[in-house]
């Protein structure tokens, strides 16, 4: 890709191609990738339809490479059964459990930067640098970055009643899978996009589809794919997915995960989870506490 491509515009003119374009041009990325590693590549699978897409795409073209799914417990049960039923998934788990990661770390709320500010602030001392850019946004040399402080409407969350921190994803899915990169040697293709957030954009303004420069390298086969593009191909594909987004979900992430819960309409996902799954919903309610941490953060959770 040129470096032209990896601009806004660029980005935009590839989102806006058709989607037999832009298979054409993932798999050339997926090709690329395949040769640099000398096929020493894995898919990461989660179950969900963004990887779905993307084992599809890799397994046309390369049959025998391997898709990696990481176990943390909290996935749909929908979305397990779904693992289950693809060839050739490895299953990694994580070292500690979610119930262990709450209670040495804290509850994942609002967003992975503001929950990472928060947990900064609280285990920063009162006159360090990290506390100054937290709460007031002064780097140590002294210039303004608003985008490295907590903002003004989840500044009360500092003294919130629990713990807060971004860590449970590093513990429950980044750990296990860099322990088996390193343990296998294999590189990953990973099937996010730059849509859904200002953080994937920049790494692929940065570094392309095929992030050889990364610390972690990775391959982004369909960053610039957008929701619709993914559906269409399922469908055009008859490609089989999960269930789980026929009940009504979005999203198939973590199911006790509460970053972006307050943005969410009604119901939300803790009201369909007491829908569809009452006993996960009990579980996370009462077992894990989410209740009060809810109330705090100020998203619904009661069944409508």
């Amino acid at each position: 890709m040129s470096e032209f491509r990896h601009t806004a515009e660029g980005l935009k003119q590839f989102q806006s191609l058709s989607l037999k374009a832009k298979i054409t041009l993932s798999k050339a990325r997926i090709k690329a990738w395949y040769e640099y590693w000398d096929g020493e590549v894995y898919v990461a699978f989660s179950g969900g339809k963004d990887s779905t897409v993307l084992l599809h795409l890799v397994r046309q073209m390369y049959p025998d490479v391997p898709a990696v799914f990481t176990d943390t417990g909290l996935e749909f049960p929908e979305i397990r059964k779904f693992v289950k039923s693809t060839d050739n998934v490895e299953w990694l788990k994580p070292k500690m459990p979610f119930k262990d990661v709450l209670e040495k770390y804290g509850y994942p709320v609002v967003s992975k930067r503001i929950a990472r500010y928060v947990y900064d602030v609280r285990h920063a001392r009162k006159t360090s640098n990290t506390r100054r850019l937290r709460l007031h946004g002064i780097r140590k040399d002294g210039t303004y970055s608003p985008m490295s402080k907590i903002s003004k409407k989840w500044k009360r969350l500092i003294g919130a009643p629990f713990k807060i921190s971004d860590k449970c994803c590093d513990v429950l899915k980044k750990n296990p899978t860099r322990d088996y990169e390193k343990r296998t040697g294999l590189k990953p293709y990973v099937g996010m996009m730059a849509f859904e957030s200002m953080n994937r954009k920049s790494t692929y303004f940065e570094h392309g589809c095929n992030a050889y420069k990364l610390t972690h390298p990775r391959s982004t086969p369909i960053v610039f794919w957008k929701e619709d593009d993914i559906w269409e191909y399922l469908r055009t594909y008859d490609v089989p997915y999960s269930p789980i987004y026929d009940m009504g979900y979005e999203r198939t992430g973590c199911i006790f995960c509460m970053f972006g819960a307050h943005m969410e309409g009604s119901p939300g996902r803790f009201q369909l989870l007491a829908k569809t799954h009452p006993k996960q919903y009990a579980y996370c309610m009462n077992k894990l506490g989410l209740k009060r941490v809810l109330d705090v953060v100020g998203v619904p959770y009661e069944p409508q």
